[in-house]
């Protein structure tokens, strides 16, 4: 009874370590939302600061934290080097720095750290956007190594690849959409998490032209009365795939219903229980139902918005959906409707390429300047904060354990002065 008691308590902990994790560039649930409570609302360089550790350049690439390391995908000073920091949650302090690949560049606003890692608590992953996608321990072991331009062709993106992996059943969903620059066809690739062996390998055709085949997004995963499926956007459509084999299931078309050979996409899909919202470049932002198959471009469409996002991929609480576009206008949506429920409301001017969590009841978004807006989650719009940190800001903000981890050009930020422990 003794054993089971402790086995039971045990478990528990577990459970609540894995919730708390922000294991991938949108946090615990893969969707921008955190169940934090007690999160600071109000901050500066000098106030309510646990700690700040100076970084060498900027990176659109989120923190990802599992108990008390931080992983960060840097480029370093040198303008070459990329790596792969590990640092202590508790104060900020280097644990390691691992190598990943020579070759950085800038592509306008971005470079070539932009895709966060991804990891299980065992093992660490992380891509580049040369294309080289490296497996870690946690004491920094590298396990394997993948050159994904060596084995499947150089990258045809205009801005140079930003996509982030999906972690699913210990394997990565690595999408490569591009166009732009290549012939070549989009695909997608499911690498076995443990050897780095290809799975299986999906081209992914559309009928996009020039610049609209590009697509800088991270894959969603829906769960549909039927199969569990990884939602896809870009080249002006989004299809479900299955996760087995990667077979496409379904397609809409309709996120580029001009034909607009510039239509590239960098806001990611998301889903909420059987609802996908697939953003484009701003116009329009369909809303599906899950469960489709083949052609369900009028069959499973639920709604659609004409004031969606270009870079920020929006968040949802389940009842209401948070757009906010570039110019740091805020839309709230009801959900399943599309009912405007407020909006357009301005925060801050600013160009803004960072994207919004939701936690606390509140939602934290940063521009680029790095004003980090704090509003209230739901039906009126309440703005309680807006933090200045003064510094070039592309990152979203991170959540662990009652603190909030901000990355701006030149540091990262532990917001908050307590940093938990984990059971």
């Amino acid at each position: 009874m003794r054993r089971l008691l402790i086995a039971l308590i045990l478990t528990a902990c577990a459970g609540v370590t894995s919730s708390a994790n922000w294991p991938n560039w949108r946090g615990p649930s893969s969707d921008g939302v955190s169940p934090e409570r007690n999160l600071p609302v109000k901050w500066s360089p000098s106030e309510n600061i646990a700690w700040k550790l100076e970084l060498p350049q900027w990176s659109g690439a989120t923190p990802v934290i599992w108990g008390d390391t931080i992983l960060l995908n840097v480029a370093e000073a040198d303008g070459d080097q990329l790596s792969l920091w590990a640092v202590t949650r508790n104060g900020g302090q280097v644990l390691w720095k691992k190598p990943l690949s020579k070759g950085n560049n800038k592509q306008r606003k971005q470079n070539m750290s932009s895709p966060s890692p991804v990891t299980d608590g065992t093992t660490i992953w992380v891509m580049t956007g040369t294309g080289i996608l490296k497996a870690f321990d946690f004491k920094g072991t590298e396990i394997w190594m993948r050159d994904i331009q060596k084995d499947y062709g150089t990258f045809g993106l205009n801005w140079g690849y930003a996509n982030s992996p999906m972690l699913i059943d210990g394997d990565l969903i690595v999408p490569v959409l591009h166009g732009m620059k290549t012939d070549d066809p989009s695909y997608l690739l499911r690498i076995d998490g443990a050897t780095g062996k290809t799975e299986w390998r999906v081209e992914r055709p559309t009928k996009a032209i020039r610049e609209s085949p590009d697509a800088y997004i991270t894959p969603a995963l829906v769960q549909s009365s039927t199969s569990r499926e990884i939602v896809i956007t870009g080249g002006d459509v989004v299809t479900g795939h299955d996760v087995a084999s990667g077979k496409e299931l379904w397609r809409a078309d309709g996120l580029n219903p001009q034909n607009d050979p510039s239509y590239r996409i960098v806001a990611s899909p998301v889903t909420h229980e059987e609802i996908i919202i697939a953003p484009t470049r701003e116009r329009p932002l369909l809303v599906l139902k899950a469960g489709g198959r083949g052609d369900v471009t009028t069959s499973h469409k639920l709604w659609e918005f004409n004031n969606g996002p270009d870079v920020p991929t929006p968040v949802t609480d389940g009842t209401y959906l948070y757009v906010i576009t570039d110019r740091g206008v805020v839309y709230c949506l009801d959900l399943k409707s599309g009912k405007n429920v407020y909006g357009p409301t301005r925060l801050t001017p600013g160009t803004y390429s960072a994207s919004p969590v939701l936690a606390d009841g509140k939602i934290y978004i940063t521009s680029e300047d790095g004003v980090t807006s704090v509003f209230k989650a739901g039906p009126t719009f309440a703005l309680l904060a807006e933090n200045k940190m003064d510094d070039y800001t592309l990152s979203s903000v991170a959540i662990k354990d009652g603190q909030i981890f901000l990355r701006t050009a030149g540091w990262l930020w532990a917001i908050g002065d307590k940093a938990g422990t984990e059971p």
